[in-house]
């Protein structure tokens, strides 16, 4: 054999050494390392939430319930129908007696943190949803920025007045989810010179109170361009509003949130549009993260656990979309499909 025919199978040898070593399977890491199939048969995993009777929440349930069809694992949602949270501390506590392997919580008060802190110290994960608890043991929060929120409502409705006009505020100003909405607007705002907001309301997260206030923004201010609205409550006050004022089409009115009186009020042109979270999709991840936690950690080190060195998202933010007639169909008729 030449030394050229030589080199040739030696390259060759070498190639299918090298292929043979990629198709191999890997070693299997130590279970620590939460890697390979895993068997998901019995386990449960439990959103604890408030509020359940507002439509809002059906998109979560909805999104929750596909989620744990997707893993093939047992998701449970509980909680008061109303905003109760004395009943939602007892759903949490009756929720870590059945020891789940993680738990979803909506983050609304911080009388939640020691339920969340005694479900970590069992050895049971928390995830906190829509609203965070940062300073509890939770593994990670899953939910809108709300800055970001208000910057997009407000980017297009300086778009829509091309640049100019004066805007008015309503919101609940003192709560910090609110309070960081309207700073995401103001921040939208800022970029347009010809923008001047005139004032803020205070809603009250109350319909009436809404319209009220409202009303006498528009008298005090007959040239307003546009309402916005850091809630749903905010702008469906701010539409009704407008249309007694019969300025429908002429004062734009911005609102938060997908319920189906929004999207109606958007249909019959009262509203010209909303902001909607990623809610279904929220939900979904939540339980995605809890799941990735307990199976398919990354192998940081050689045993996470014991390192006290979890492997993971700490902040999910999702998707913020705004809904007008162009995409308004696709969202109404998401909402009959998340109907109970």
């Amino acid at each position: 054999m030449n030394r050229a025919a030589a080199r040739t199978l030696v390259c060759s040898l070498c190639a299918a050494a090298l292929l043979l070593a990629a198709c191999a399977p890997a070693a299997t890491p130590a279970p620590s390392d939460g890697a390979g199939p895993v068997d998901t048969s019995g386990e449960e995993y439990i959103y604890v939430s408030m509020m359940g009777n507002l439509e809002f929440f059906n998109a979560h349930k909805y999104g929750w319930q596909w989620a744990g069809e997707a893993l093939d694992v047992t998701a449970t949602y509980v909680g008061p129908p109303d905003f109760d949270v004395n009943a939602q501390v007892a759903a949490f506590d009756q929720a870590i007696a059945k020891n789940p392997k993680g738990i979803v919580v909506f983050g609304v008060d911080p009388s939640l943190i020691p339920e969340i802190n005694k479900a970590s110290e069992a050895g049971i994960p928390v995830v906190t949803i829509l609203g965070d608890l940062p300073t509890s043991q939770r593994i990670a929060f899953v939910g809108s920025h709300q800055y970001d929120l208000g910057f997009v409502g407000g980017t297009h409705v300086a778009e829509a007045l091309g640049g100019t006009g004066k805007v008015a505020i309503l919101s609940i100003p003192g709560t910090q989810m609110f309070d960081d909405r309207e700073e995401g607007f103001r921040a939208a705002f800022d970029a347009y010179p010809g923008i001047e907001v005139v004032q803020v309301g205070d809603t009250k997260a109350d319909t009436a109170t809404a319209i009220s206030v409202a009303k006498d923004i528009l008298t005090r201010n007959p040239d307003l361009a546009a309402f916005v609205g850091t809630d749903s409550t905010g702008g469906i006050g701010a539409a009704t509003a407008v249309s007694e004022a019969g300025k429908s089409g002429d004062i734009l009115t911005v609102a938060m949130d997908r319920n189906s009186d929004v999207l109606q009020a958007i249909q019959n042109g009262t509203l010209t549009g909303t902001v909607a979270q990623d809610d279904a999709a929220m939900a979904f991840w939540a339980l995605q993260t809890l799941f990735n936690f307990v199976h398919h950690q990354a192998p940081l080190t050689t045993d996470n656990a014991a390192a006290n060195a979890p492997s993971g998202p700490t902040v999910v933010y999702m998707a913020v979309n705004y809904i007008d007639k162009t995409n308004l169909q696709f969202f109404l008729d998401a909402n009959t499909l998340y109907a109970p």
